[in-house]
């Protein structure tokens, strides 16, 4: 564990799981976010994945993250969406 209690040792990737409903809003919601905090992050580098009744979908990004202060932002940023339901 790193000195400041974190168990990431920074800067590291750190894969966020971000779920809510199957449409475009949520999808819109979660890289406007993510973009707040890392401009460079691509579309192309979130892997999706549907529920079993393609109702909810899952979005799971892999982040290149300099600071711990960086990951709780954007945490914080995430679960404060009305759009997002849950992050990982």
């Amino acid at each position: 564990m790193s000195e400041n209690g974190s168990p990431f040792e920074f800067p590291c990737d750190i894969p966020v799981k971000v779920f809510g409903r199957n449409d475009e809003a949520f999808r819109e919601a979660v890289m406007g976010v993510v973009k707040t905090f890392f401009p460079e992050f691509r579309k192309g580098d979130v892997v999706e994945r549907l529920s079993k009744r393609d109702r909810y979908l899952s979005l799971t990004l892999t982040l290149s993250v300099e600071t711990r202060a960086q990951i709780d932002a954007l945490y914080s940023e995430l679960t404060a969406h009305e759009a997002i339901l849950m992050v990982l």
